[in-house]
């Protein structure tokens, strides 16, 4: 059984969050939060937009994979329909109620969209076969460009299982979300919203006490922020002329957590702390 539990916080699946604490400055009414429960287990959380029917956030502990990437069937969250509903995620039905399709995204809105299916916690962050499926819900995904997604964007969170492998002494706290365009929405035919970067930090407090020079300013975080829009403008993250032409506007800028901090608290109006006290123990 695949469960998604709803409720007004994170309170059952604060384990996700370094010190027991999510995100600080993002007070939003319309934003659920989701402890994503899989076969009696929880296996991430996420902060998910109603009105844009869309996670802002996924919020997960790293483990990179022991197997490979599992061919899931896609869910969506009853909860988000009826808040008394069961509690276990389901499989998409044919044909849909359309209760399902006003609550929530649905396989539809992705069908000949332009957009492929962007994961915030990535299948291959998660160790186990369960883990890796609990992430193929449309409450962990975003509509993200396939030249960002196969692209640097892979890249990126590769880079980041590197870096977990190499220096990492303890675990590795994730936040991976979605930022939306600062002159109003964009959408898949006016349901589900377009992010207009992709961004991302992680916190490891515990790491290897013989850094190499050029890795110490890596930990214990570092962030990054990814195009997923050819035609924004170079402020945030800058464009190479020279990247191939099937990635190239989908640049992924990496930067110190307090640099996207600060991006994300312009385009919030109002202060965001991603982890606490800048996880420093």
């Amino acid at each position: 059984m695949v469960h998604g539990e709803l409720s007004r916080d994170f309170s059952r699946c604060l384990v996700f969050f370094y010190k027991s604490t999510p995100p600080q400055g993002i007070h939003a009414t319309e934003y659920q939060p989701i402890c994503q429960r899989y076969k009696n287990q929880y296996h991430f959380a996420s902060m998910y937009h109603r009105q844009h029917r869309a996670p802002f956030y996924s919020a997960y502990i790293l483990s990179p994979a022991d197997g490979k990437r599992p061919n899931s069937t896609w869910m969506y969250e009853p909860q988000l329909v009826f808040s008394r509903a069961s509690s276990d995620m389901k499989p998409f039905d044919s044909p849909l109620s359309q209760n399902v399709i006003e609550s929530q995204a649905v396989l539809q809105d992705y069908k000949n969209s332009s957009y492929t299916k962007g994961h915030l916690n990535p299948s291959m962050h998660q160790k186990t076969r369960q883990d890796r499926e609990a992430t193929f819900t449309l409450t962990n995904i975003v509509p993200q460009r396939a030249g960002s997604n196969s692209g640097p964007w892979s890249s990126l969170e590769k880079e980041m299982l590197r870096k977990f492998k190499a220096y990492c002494e303890g675990p590795m706290y994730v936040i991976t979300g979605a930022m939306p365009y600062e002159d109003g929405a964009r959408w898949i035919d006016n349901r589900v919203s377009v992010p207009e970067y992709m961004w991302s930090a992680y916190c490891c407090p515990s790491y290897s006490a013989h850094l190499p020079q050029s890795v110490q300013p890596l930990f214990p975080t570092y962030a990054a922020v990814g195009r997923n829009d050819r035609e924004s403008g170079p402020e945030i993250v800058p464009v190479n002329p020279k990247a191939r032409a099937s990635v190239r506007g989908y640049d992924v800028r990496k930067m110190p957590l307090d640099e996207l901090e600060g991006i994300l608290a312009q385009r919030m109006a109002t202060p965001v702390s991603l982890f606490q006290g800048q996880c420093r123990e």
